[in-house]
């Protein structure tokens, strides 16, 4: 389908991607895709991201997926998920000129890509949609009360802790134990609910706020709306989801906003099979399909 690879300026470093025309009639919406989950490039976990673009591509929305610096076949030293806007804003520049018929950019992301789509969008007006697939929201507490929540409780109720506990297989004081120190952890640990304040709506984020109260900030100061995916067998989904849960000020502004939710249930932090692969996307088309011109 015509896809190219493409190089351009980052800050003095040269940054590499790959540029998916639209088949046929050009969409309203283009995608720029940003690289989560960890130490990945512009591939993706099992391909995934190619063959999300293909697809988004073959239904009229050109793409562009492309790597930070100092990843995949990129320039320059990484800095990390934190202090990528400069990468992200040159991406939707290059974007733009390669698809200049496009003027509304959706930006697609997982894990900590979703994270740092949010602590962008709202201070780019080109940026009129997000899709974000399990967001990164770990803080030490918020992962010790995850884990106490969703895995020792749970595990009380399911008949193999039972068989393992009579046939004495099974030490209850280590466990005990390690309960405990992650309750501590949740009582003493730093990162709040999230209520965002301290920076102006067009500033960017400060440095020293919580990822929590990032997160926030960015998410009710975007006004596009956004597409949430949420794994079903995902510890990182379950702690944004308490994160979320446990806030009145997310819940309300979640409420607010639109934002249109999907759980695939069954799914992994990576939607690892081709079954989970396909109900993002499906997801994801018609979700595009139905954002209005701004």
């Amino acid at each position: 389908m015509n896809e190219r690879a493409i190089a351009f300026d980052c800050a003095g470093s040269p940054l590499v991607g790959i540029f998916h025309p639209a088949a046929g009639t050009v969409a309203r919406h283009g995608v720029v895709i940003v690289v989560g989950g960890g130490p990945q490039y512009r591939v993706g976990g099992h391909r995934q991201l190619v063959l999300w673009a293909r697809r988004l591509a073959a239904a009229g929305h050109p793409v562009l997926r492309f790597d930070y610096r100092g990843m995949g076949d990129s320039h320059g030293d990484f800095r990390g998920f934190e202090d990528v806007d400069d990468d992200i804003r040159m991406a939707i520049d290059r974007f733009c000129i390669e698809a200049p018929g496009v003027g509304e950019v959706v930006l697609w992301g997982e894990c900590d890509a979703a994270a740092a789509m949010l602590f962008y969008a709202y201070r780019d007006a080109r940026v009129k949609g997000l899709v974000l697939l399990n967001p990164w929201a770990r803080t030490e507490a918020g992962q010790a009360k995850t884990v106490l929540r969703h895995y020792y409780l749970n595990r009380l109720m399911q008949p193999s802790f039972w068989r393992k506990l009579l046939s004495l297989r099974f030490n209850p004081l280590a466990s005990l134990r390690s309960a405990m120190a992650l309750v501590s952890k949740t009582r003493s640990a730093a990162g709040g609910a999230g209520k965002g304040a301290g920076a102006a709506a067009t500033d960017a984020l400060p440095r020293d706020m919580s990822l929590p109260d990032k997160l926030f900030a960015g998410y009710s100061r975007f006004r596009g709306p956004v597409m949430l995916v949420i794994s079903g067998r995902d510890i990182i989904a379950r702690e944004f989801d308490d994160l979320a849960a446990g806030s009145q000020d997310w819940q309300r502004v979640m409420a607010e906003k639109p934002t249109t939710r999907h759980d695939v249930k069954e799914a992994d932090h990576t939607f690892s099979s081709a079954v989970q692969r396909d109900q993002v996307i499906s997801c994801g088309l018609a979700w595009l399909g139905g954002l209005k011109r701004d």
